[in-house]
């Protein structure tokens, strides 16, 4: 089973690609300047260059896009398909009294 872990701020979203099996990271990334130019993004996986993209983002969902892009590109991602990723976990902070 793999699992995509994101964290996203209000410019950034980092993720990694675990493979649950053998808790072994496939992918780690880092998308940086969401909405703002110069936007990039730069994909490490073991064993090869770190992968970057330079492209506009203009929000958040562009960004996500970009990396499930990214995750199953055919020279540089590390799956096939996004149907490989069984779950998604994101990790949520937030300030306050009810949290």
């Amino acid at each position: 089973m793999k699992i995509l872990v994101i964290n996203c701020g209000s410019s950034s979203l980092k993720y990694q690609l675990i493979n649950m099996e053998n808790e072994m990271c496939l992918a780690q990334g880092l998308v940086e300047r969401i909405g703002n130019e110069g936007s990039v993004l730069t994909q490490k996986v073991e064993g090869r260059e770190k992968y970057i993209i330079k492209q506009s983002m203009q929000d958040h969902k562009d960004a996500i896009q970009l990396v499930l892009k990214t995750l199953v590109d055919e020279t540089n991602g590390v799956i096939n398909s996004v149907e490989e990723i069984a779950a998604v976990g994101h990790r949520v902070v937030h300030g306050g009294e009810f949290y």
